[in-house]
């Protein structure tokens, strides 16, 4: 086998792994140098290309710059409602075709997580992520006379390890547990869920939770959480034909997460190649988080980080750990009934089957054809020779009879 077989053959094996896979989306948000900052005299050391989507940061002891280049990069002067319809937008109309989706904040406290992800509701250009999603996906559901819609919306919170609902009305505030799913997934045991309508009860629901958040102040934010939370949304679709309910697709859709700091190990870990064991069991986060990496979603990281001279360490991290993000494939497939799953698989095999019975049929044709040809040569030729031969005995006779006169 020569080289370039070899090359080929590879090449083909490679696009057969990775069918079906996309990278992980990973965009960059800048937040504008605080008040007290520029007080302060601190420099920014990030400066950001926005065609080309290249974040380039300079240490402040050497001048030296970094460059590096993601999906898409925003600077201070983005707008919230800009930032959702290039980045959010996408992943939540993906929901509507099946698929699962989650969007996550990454960066050092005080960078802007809680402000990209859900905002502030006055005015409305300040509401974030989370806000845009809500009324993205009631005005789909208005939309669409001919489907029944159902949204479940839970609220959950990672504080040391410890997973509380925000949405339980215990005062107490238990500790839930992870559990196992059948499909190799992870579960909340006893999470409360509640069935939203519009976008004022989801609202609501929100805001609740966000009050029972635990707050801490830290040096770089006041109103930090110090924890880690999900706030998800669970669309479920049934399509009627003739009254009857014939399609239900659990569509599962917008993890969205406002803090996160634990995932740098399994983001090495999934990028640095197969074989390698990946470190999801090691915090509740990562395990609640293990679909979004490397599994059965759309992801979209958006990487928060501080332009200030003083957190160019932080900085620096940030972007290292999101330059790798880059490279973690999932493989998102539409989620749907088991029933529907089956019934479509069958339709698509009985399709390749007459395509295949179509081939046969054609291939039928042409080998009567030929062997019409081969019975009408076979006996034109013996017929051909027997006329041949009368014309040349004529001749003969026609040449002797010269000769005798």
């Amino acid at each position: 086998m020569d080289i370039a077989s070899a090359a080929a053959i590879v090449n083909s094996i490679n696009k057969l792994e990775n069918k079906g896979k996309e990278t992980v989306k990973v965009v960059v948000r800048c937040r504008p140098l605080f008040g007290k900052e520029i007080v302060e005299g601190r420099q920014s050391i990030v400066t950001m290309d926005l065609a080309a989507a290249v974040v380039s940061i300079k240490c402040p002891d050497s001048d030296q710059l970094k460059n590096f280049t993601f999906d898409s990069v925003y600077d201070e002067n983005t707008v919230q409602r800009q930032f959702y319809d290039e980045s959010g937008y996408p992943l939540v109309e993906s929901i509507f075709e099946g698929y699962n989706g989650t969007i996550f904040a990454y960066g050092q406290t005080g960078c802007g997580k809680t402000h990209t992800m859900q905002g502030k509701d006055s005015p409305p250009e300040l509401r974030g992520v989370i806000p845009h999603a809500f009324d993205h996906v009631f005005d789909n559901i208005n939309a669409d006379t001919e489907k029944e819609y159902m949204v479940r919306a839970t609220y959950l919170e990672i504080y040391n390890e410890d997973i509380r609902d925000l949405l339980s009305d215990d005062s107490n505030k238990q500790k839930l547990e992870l559990k196992e799913s059948g499909d190799g997934g992870v579960y909340v045991k006893d999470l409360t869920e509640v069935v939203v309508r519009d976008v004022v009860s989801i609202n609501k629901v929100m805001a609740r939770g966000f009050k029972n958040r635990t707050v801490g102040a830290t040096l770089m934010n006041e109103g930090s959480s110090r924890s880690h939370s999900i706030f998800t949304i669970v669309v479920e679709v049934s399509e009627k034909v003739n009254g009857e309910d014939r399609f239900r697709a659990g569509k599962e859709g917008c993890k969205i997460n406002l803090s996160l700091s634990a995932l740098g190990n399994v983001i090495s870990a999934l990028v640095d190649g197969k074989g390698k064991h990946i470190p999801y069991r090691d915090s509740k986060l990562t395990r609640l988080l293990q679909d979004s990496l490397g599994g059965n979603t759309k992801t979209v990281m958006v990487a928060a980080i501080s332009p200030a001279d003083y957190n160019f360490e932080e900085t620096l991290s940030t972007l290292r750990y999101a330059n790798r993000a880059k490279n973690i494939k999932n493989k998102p497939t539409v989620n749907e009934d088991p029933k529907d799953a089956k019934l479509r698989e069958y339709k698509a095999e009985i399709e390749l089957l007459k395509q295949m019975l179509a081939q046969q049929k054609g291939r039928l044709v042409e080998v009567h054809l030929e062997l019409e040809d081969l019975t009408t040569s076979t006996y034109v030729a013996p017929r051909q020779t027997q006329r041949q031969g009368h014309l040349l005995a004529d001749k003969v006779t026609t040449h002797l009879s010269l000769i005798e006169s």
